[in-house]
């Protein structure tokens, strides 16, 4: 039998170099054929020089305050430009001692960018770098092994990101980004790169480029970083999530103080101003710049529906339409950031001491009784319902799992909690809240200079600003104005009688007081809200001339025409009440609140512009108006608005009307200052959401406070306090003509012929006033 011949493996030396020089020629060819098929769009067309010199970016629409404060942004990715010059040089040398020292020589600190590194001599590729890029990024598959990348593959990344190709992913991206890098080159100078580099790259929270962090982490411009400030935005650039600094505070802190410290060993930074850095605590002045948060939430969102309309109707000048979302418009607004952060801060502070009275009045009750159909209807709204009920679930088995906990984020006003709840009890959880809406306009201009729509927009959207609700007494200020029009004066006096309307339904209007007899002047029924005399002026000047007043002053809805129509049965907005209340302070002429002053594309052209208008018809008389502000103010100075003397301490002239809605339902209060009309409106979003007491539920209680707290801030700011003084300027002879006197001899003879037609006495009438008097000073006293 033949023996096989053994086969060995040669293991000399000349072998291995032969064995070696085919791998690698292999290994080349390979990638040499790739990089070709990358080359000529294989895995998908490459942008040319020409395309990239014009590069487009998705850039954030920014809206500004009139004191020039950024209130948020509209974005698909949080980022806008900032301008190479803009940047501070320390910036750069963080970011070059940091994120690319393989790249740079060391070099004398100096106070401009350096140009005798590599990075302004190669041309978009570090060959240094290729064969590590080769081994430990391409062929080990490390791509945190930070290769070779330039600052200009960096941006190729940044400007396109990678595509997952399978096995081929890491080398066919990296040969897109050297070839990318090559051709940004080419279209750029190294100055532009760098900043193409930091407006693009990625700061976390879907926030891009240098400008959108700094604005977001401290709530400044780029121009105006500190040194540890730019090193502490430099260290997150390794891992956003890891070391950022709101989150990850102690993370974030060592991260910064490496910077630092590799901006002393390239020459950046002298040790000792390093260390003294070092010591420096992270001082954040963080806001998030989301569609839910940062100043102003419910205004932007307004704003965003209406610029979205005008957009359709107003293209740009090549027949496109404009993306509020892409296009980098800067959208100048009338919202001063002061009074918008002061009514913010009042809704929050008094809806959180309400809601605790609420919920201990309410106790384990529920506000809506054994109305479960209200809680199916809520159900059938939820976005959980809705998506059961596409996976073919009847209401039944619905039901049944939105009784199962899970684990959810609910608001509360001690903060968000995260709690094993189910679905159903969240819905309830939620209905039981109190909302508020607020609104400042400046009296003269017609400027909104504070909107807040509901009490957290992440969680509530609804906007209460823009939403129709009766007015309750808040409204009667129209009546009485188309009465005065009509030829009725504030001295006039009616019946405080307990009427039976047999007409409409036997209704018959009830006093919040339960008190009738006797008589009021229109003045002193509008001071104490005196329902019964309010509907006898409405009935007396018949519906035509109120709802012809409402209309002029702004109020759109169709209002009822019913005797109830006096006590504001019907429906208005927020913001058309400011609109109307306008006319008195402005002496007879409606202003329009104006909110949105000037729109400018990206590169600063205006597209749109609005200025003040006061219209120049009068709506009601001067006199009128006049007369109708002292009457208001009377409200303030004895009404149901005195609380704003007596309990907050206001000495200023202000003039207001409360008004709550039938029971309690709605709480509200307008007020004004010869500068600033401003507006409180208090309930729940359902309607069975309301306080079981008129004390609670009254607009002084539940509304009035947001006016008050507002107001109080305004006045200690040095910046405001100066409107204090303001005065009406009402003449004299309107203040004259506002004293209604008790009843003297000399007048009796006008009374007695007033109460003739009436059939009553004189002595009735005397009785009935000390009865009044004598209750009124017995209330005092206790």
């Amino acid at each position: 039998m033949a023996r096989r011949k053994k086969f060995t493996f040669k293991t000399d030396k000349k072998s291995l170099l032969k064995l070696a020089s085919l791998l690698v020629l292999a290994v080349g060819l390979f990638f040499g054929l790739l990089f070709f098929m990358v080359y000529i769009g294989i895995f998908g067309k490459l942008a040319s020089v020409k395309e990239l010199s014009n590069i487009q970016n998705y850039l954030a629409s920014e809206i500004y305050s009139s004191d020039n404060v950024l209130l948020g942004k509209y974005y698909v990715q949080n980022r806008t430009n900032v301008a190479y010059k803009d940047i501070p040089v320390f910036f750069i040398d963080a970011l070059i001692a940091t994120e690319d020292r393989k790249f740079y020589m060391v070099v004398e600190p100096s106070d401009t960018l350096r140009e005798d590194v590599r990075f302004f001599k190669h041309s978009g590729i570090d060959q240094k770098s290729l064969l590590r890029v080769l081994f430990k990024t391409i062929l080990l598959q490390k791509e945190s092994s930070g290769g070779g990348s330039t600052l200009t593959q960096q941006l190729a990344k940044n400007l396109f990101p990678r595509k997952h190709i399978l096995l081929f992913s890491m080398p066919v991206n990296k040969f897109r980004e050297m070839i990318l890098a090559v051709r940004l080159e080419k279209a750029y100078n190294k100055q532009d790169i760098l900043q193409l580099y930091l407006n693009t790259v990625s700061f976390g929270e879907n926030t891009y480029g240098i400008e959108s962090a700094t604005l977001q982490f401290f709530k400044k411009r780029p121009e105006e970083l500190k040194p540890e400030e730019a090193a502490l935005l430099v260290g997150m650039l390794k891992a956003t999530n890891s070391y950022n600094p709101k989150t990850q505070p102690e993370n974030a802190l060592g991260r910064r103080n490496v910077v630092l410290s590799q901006m002393v060993k390239y020459g950046y930074l002298n040790q000792e101003n390093a260390d003294s850095l070092m010591k420096l605590p992270i001082k954040l002045n963080y806001t998030r710049y989301t569609h839910n948060e940062g100043p102003a939430p419910y205004f932007r969102e307004h704003l965003r529906l209406e610029l979205d309309d005008w957009f359709k109707h107003h293209p740009k000048s090549d027949g496109t339409s404009y993306n509020i979302y892409t296009d980098g418009l800067k959208i100048y607004t009338t919202i001063n950031s002061d009074l918008q952060r002061y009514a913010e801060e009042a809704v929050k502070k008094h809806m959180a001491y309400l809601q605790k009275l609420f919920n201990q009045s309410w106790g384990k009750r529920e506000p809506w009784g054994n109305s479960d159909q209200l809680i199916i209807n809520e159900i059938k709204k939820s976005n959980r319902y809705k998506a059961l009920k596409n996976q073919g679930l009847d209401q039944s088995a619905i039901l049944h799992e939105m009784k199962k906990p899970v684990k959810t984020e609910i608001f509360t006003w001690d903060g968000k909690v995260e709690k094993m709840i189910s679905p159903l009890d969240s819905i309830k959880h939620y209905l039981k809240f109190l909302q508020a809406g607020f609104l400042a306009m400046e009296a003269k201009t017609g400027f909104i200079r504070a909107w807040v729509g509901g009490i957290d927009h992440r969680y509530f959207q609804y906007d209460h600003v823009t939403s129709r609700r009766q007015p309750g007494s808040v409204f009667k200020p129209v009546v009485y104005a188309a009465a005065i029009e009509s030829g009725l004066k504030p001295c006039d006096y009616f019946a405080n009688d307990s009427i039976v309307y047999t007409d409409y339904n036997d209704w018959t209007p009830q006093n919040a007081d339960g008190e009738y007899g006797g008589y009021y002047s229109m003045k002193g029924a509008l001071t104490h809200s005196v329902n019964t005399v309010s509907v006898s002026i409405l009935m007396n000047i018949g519906f035509d001339k109120v709802k012809s007043l409402a209309k002029r002053l702004g109020i759109t809805t169709d209002l009822p025409e019913v005797p109830s129509l006096a006590l504001g049965t019907g429906e208005v907005s927020l913001l058309e009440l400011i609109q109307a209340y306008s006319v008195f302070v402005n002496k007879g002429k409606v202003v329009k609140p104006i909110y949105l002053r000037r729109i400018e594309d990206k590169n600063g052209n205006i597209i749109y512009e609005k200025k003040s208008h006061i219209s120049e018809d009068e709506v009601i008389s001067e006199k009128n108006a006049d007369l109708m502000t002292e009457m208001l103010k009377n409200v303030v100075n004895h009404g149901t608005a005195a609380g704003l003397r007596s309990t907050y301490g206001f000495t200023s002239d202000i003039a207001g009307k409360t008004g709550t809605t039938q029971l309690n339902t709605d709480g509200w209060f307008m007020g004004y200052t010869p500068d600033l009309i401003a507006g409180a409106w208090v309930g729940g979003d359902n309607t069975f959401i309301r306080f079981r007491s008129m004390a609670l539920g009254q607009g002084s209680h539940a509304a009035m406070p947001i006016w008050a707290l507002f107001m109080k801030k305004i006045y200690s700011d040095p910046l405001y306090k100066y409107s204090r003084f303001s005065t009406f300027n009402i003449p004299e002879e309107i203040r004259e003509e506002m004293e209604c006197p008790d009843f003297k001899e000399h007048q009796f003879e006008s009374i007695k012929d007033l109460l003739d037609q009436k059939g009553e006495s004189i002595l009735d009438l005397i009785k009935s006033l000390f009865r009044k008097k004598d209750k009124k000073k017995e209330k005092d006293s206790n």
